[in-house]
């Protein structure tokens, strides 16, 4: 007797943890439990390097909750609240004038890395442009206020660092869509949306996310300060194209949520602002889970060819609006 085919798939839920909903509840536990243990266990940790690693830890994880919280939770409202419909309203009939504008939007319409994808994938499923799509994946979790704010309280006393991020993310994102609506084709693109469900699972889906590269990216930042000798660094910060291409390779096997991405940057003293800001505009736009996310949405047809352009876009558009205003 044949078995009937829709036996043959495992439900959705079959092999996923009761406890989900625990984990954001645990995440916020652990940074409770660090910022205690910095106090509770300072007195006992002699050696210089490891309060060192324990204070630039801690430092950078507490300093980017908060904005990594609201930038989560606000994402997640907007990708549960905001019409399907909206969209297609809100952005030009012309392709060549809708990939800026939906650049734009990005500054408005925020959202995190993970939000961004399904977003762009809604928006080319109901019409838009894929251009156009490309464009506001690209630049919405790199312009939008929250990511901004952050990047002014990370950099207090650099405020040209902030619009230096803005005009170089939008900068990538906008030439990226020209890019693709000049050459990109429709087969490159095999669409398959992501959904979150309601509000509460997709702030849980993205808090889950953010939260453990937040904490690997403190990690790395905290151990490059300390372990890394700082003749190390210098020798690399010196050379200006090294010290670029070294950070913007950082950028993309860290992984950060760009709601967190400055203050890590911040801490990287001994390199340029010219190659601080390549950190925050490549991680963003290219980074492992960003690659994954979107092979996965999109195909790897798609990946094969979108990765690298964006990558050399962004670099491009970091070091020549570095040039111009840091």
């Amino acid at each position: 007797m044949s078995v009937p085919r829709t036996l043959e798939i495992p439900p959705d839920e079959w092999g996923r943890p009761r406890s989900a909903a625990q984990v954001p509840w645990l995440f916020l536990a652990i940074i409770a439990a660090l910022l205690a243990g910095r106090f509770l266990l300072a007195p006992h940790l002699t050696a210089p390097a490891l309060q060192t690693w324990a204070t630039i830890f801690v430092a950078i994880c507490v300093q980017a909750l908060p904005f990594l919280v609201f930038g989560v939770a606000l994402s997640a409202a907007i990708a549960a609240f905001v019409p399907p419909g909206f969209w297609t309203r809100a952005l030009p009939k012309r392709p060549a004038v809708a990939v800026p504008v939906a650049g734009l939007a990005g500054a408005v319409l925020p959202g995190c890395e993970c939000a961004s994808v399904p977003v762009a994938s809604g928006l080319i499923k109901r019409g838009v442009t894929p251009a156009a799509a490309l464009a506001f994946l690209l630049s919405s979790p790199a312009i939008n206020p929250v990511v901004l704010v952050a990047t002014a309280v990370a950099f207090p006393n650099e405020p040209l660092m902030v619009l230096a991020r803005f005009a170089a993310s939008l900068v990538a994102a906008v030439g990226v869509g020209w890019l693709w609506l000049r050459f990109g084709k429709t087969e490159w693109i095999r669409n398959r949306a992501h959904h979150h469900g309601s509000f509460l699972e997709a702030m849980r889906h993205d808090l889950l996310h953010a939260g453990g590269f937040l904490i690997v990216g403190g990690l790395a930042a905290a151990t490059l300060n300390v372990v890394v000798p700082r003749e190390w660094l210098t020798a690399v910060a010196e050379v200006p194209w090294l010290s670029v291409l070294v950070l913007a390779a950082l950028a993309v096997l860290l992984s950060i949520c760009s709601e967190a991405d400055a203050f890590v940057a911040a801490s990287m003293s001994a390199f340029s602002p010219t190659a601080k800001l390549t950190f925050m505009v490549v991680g963003p736009m290219v980074d492992l889970k960003l690659i994954a996310l979107q092979t996965g949405t999109f195909g790897k047809a798609f990946a094969v060819r979108f990765v690298p352009v964006t990558l050399v876009f962004a670099v491009v558009a970091s070091v020549v609006v570095g040039w111009i205003l840091l």
